[in-house]
C-alpha cells in the first residue's frame, strides 16, 4: 500500500513562529509521515515590508492544501506601525470564515503543577459567527455622539453544526459530558438559540450528559472546579475568552495548542499554538515548541494519520526536564528519541 503524501502550506509567520513549526513539522517527519510543505511569507513582518495582507489568490492557493500550520503572527510589542485589526480581520479571521473553518479545537490536558492539575478537557468554540462576524457600524465617528454598535451573529445552521461537532466529541470521550457556556439570562435571542440547539441535539446522545453554565460562572468553575468538565461548547466570543483561561490554569498558554477546522474538508484546516509572536527571544533557542508540536498532532488526526498522533502525544506526555532549560533543540531532541 502506497503511502499517502500530505500536502501542508507553512506559514511561520513572526517571531519564534519559524521556529516552532520547524520543530514540530520535524517531529511529524520522524514519526513517519510523509508530507511536502510549501511556505507563504504572512504576517507582520510582510505587511511592515510591502503592505500585503492575504488577497483572493492566495487564499485560494491555500485552499488546495490538506492542512496549514501556523506559528505566530504579530508585531513586536511595542511597535504600533500596523494599525489594530489588520491581521487580525484581514488574515487571520479572513482564512476562518473564507476556508470556512468553522470549529476552533482547543484540548486542554493539565500539566503537572498547574491549577488543574490532572484534569483533560476540551473547548469547542463556534469560530465563523457571533461578534466577530462583522455586524456593526459606526456613527458620528469621533464627535461626542458617537455611536458604535456591534452585533453577534447567530444562525441556526451555524450554532448546530458547532453543536453536533462538541456532541460527537463528547461522545467518544472518557467522559461523555457537554457543557454548553452562555449567557442566556441576558442575551436572550442568542442563548435562547443555543439552548434549543443543544436540547434537540442532546435527543440524538442519549449517552452524553448535559450541563449548563453562564459564562461568568465557568470562569470561576475553570480556576476553583476545572474537573466537572468534559467538552464545553460555546460562541465565538465567549469561546476566545474562556480558552486562554483554561490555557493559563492547565499550564499556561505556551502548552496549549489549536486547530481551526473545518470538518467537510472543504477547504485546509488550520493549526497553530495560540501564544504569541514573542519577538524577544527570537533566535536564542528559548522557543518552547510543544504547543506547535500538539497543533500538529491534532492536525495529524484530522489527516488521518492517527497511529502517528498518538505516538506524538505520548512523547509530548511523557515530556521530562524544565522546557526554560532545555530550550527547543532540547526539547525538539526528547520528543524526537521518544519517537
Amino acid at each position: 500500500m502506497t503511502q499517502r503524501v500530505h500536502s501542508i502550506a507553512v506559514i511561520g509567520g513572526d517571531g519564534i513562529g519559524p521556529e516552532v513549526t520547524g520543530a514540530a513539522l520535524e517531529v511529524v517527519r520522524a514519526a513517519g509521515v510523509s508530507f511536502t510543505t510549501k511556505e507563504f511569507d504572512l504576517g507582520a513582518a510582510r505587511y511592515l515590508r510591502d503592505g500585503f495582507v492575504l488577497d483572493d489568490a492566495t487564499l485560494e492557493r491555500l485552499r488546495g492544501f490538506d492542512a496549514i500550520m501556523l506559528g505566530a503572527i504579530g508585531p513586536a510589542i511595542g511597535d504600533t506601525r500596523i494599525p489594530g485589526g489588520t491581521l487580525e480581520r484581514g488574515l487571520l479571521l479572513r482564512m476562518r470564515f473564507g476556508l470556512d473553518l468553522y470549529i476552533n479545537f482547543r484540548p486542554f490536558h493539565a500539566v503537572q503543577g498547574s491549577l488543574a492539575e490532572g484534569c483533560d478537557f476540551a473547548i469547542v468554540r463556534e469560530n465563523t459567527e457571533g461578534p466577530y462576524a462583522g455586524e456593526g457600524g459606526v456613527l458620528r465617528y469621533g464627535t461626542p455622539h458617537e455611536v458604535a454598535t456591534q452585533g453577534s451573529v447567530n444562525t441556526r445552521f451555524g450554532v448546530e453544526r458547532c453543536v453536533r461537532y462538541a456532541f460527537d466529541h463528547a461522545a467518544r470521550a472518557a467522559r461523555p459530558k457537554v457543557t454548553l457556556v452562555h449567557k442566556t439570562n441576558v442575551l436572550i435571542y442568542a442563548g435562547d438559540l443555543w439552548s434549543r440547539v443543544v436540547a434537540e441535539v442532546k435527543k440524538e446522545y442519549p449517552q452524553v450528559e448535559v450541563d449548563y453554565n453562564h459564562v461568568d460562572a465557568a470562569c470561576i468553575y475553570l480556576v476553583e472546579d476545572p474537573q466537572r468538565y468534559s467538552v464545553i461548547v460555546t460562541d465565538n466570543l465567549f469561546g476566545d475568552i474562556l480558552s486562554d483561561l483554561a490555557g493559563a490554569v492547565t499550564g499556561g498558554i505556551g502548552f496549549a495548542a489549536s486547530g481551526n477546522i473545518n470538518p467537510t474538508k472543504s477547504g485546509a484546516s488550520l493549526f497553530e499554538p495560540v501564544h504569541g509572536a514573542a519577538h524577544d527571544i527570537v533566535g536564542t533557542n528559548r522557543a518552547n515548541p510543544l504547543a506547535a508540536v500538539s497543533s500538529a498532532v491534532l492536525m495529524l488526526e484530522h489527516l488521518g494519520e492517527n497511529e502517528a498522533a498518538a505516538r506524538i502525544a505520548a512523547a509530548v506526555r511523557d515530556f521530562q526536564g524544565d522546557a526554560s532549560i532545555l530550550g527547543t533543540s532540547g526539547i525538539t531532541a526528547q520528543l524526537l528519541e521518544r519517537l
